[in-house]
């Protein structure tokens, strides 16, 4: 199997749209090397960072699922490296 590391930024502009998020984080939590939420509330959103290790296809499914999160916003920058385990 092809592994690759990745970090997803995801911006929460609906608090209610959170658990949705958060249910999805935990199904993919094998494949999590760790993450960081930040309240912006000067703005009203949450930031959060997730990075982590998985095969290309299950990345991209993480993030379009993210993606169609109503509120949620999602984008995937990808290392170059690619690696087998």
């Amino acid at each position: 199997m092809t592994t690759r590391v990745a970090v997803m930024g995801i911006i929460v502009e609906k608090t209610e749209s959170a658990g949705k998020l958060n249910t999805l984080l935990h199904e993919y939590g094998d494949y999590i090397i760790g993450r960081m939420g930040i309240p912006y509330r000067k703005r009203g959103i949450n930031i959060i960072s997730v990075c982590l290790e998985a095969p290309q296809n299950t990345i991209s499914a993480l993030a379009g699922k993210i993606g169609n999160i109503e509120g949620i916003s999602v984008k995937t920058s990808y290392s170059n490296v690619a690696y087998e385990e």
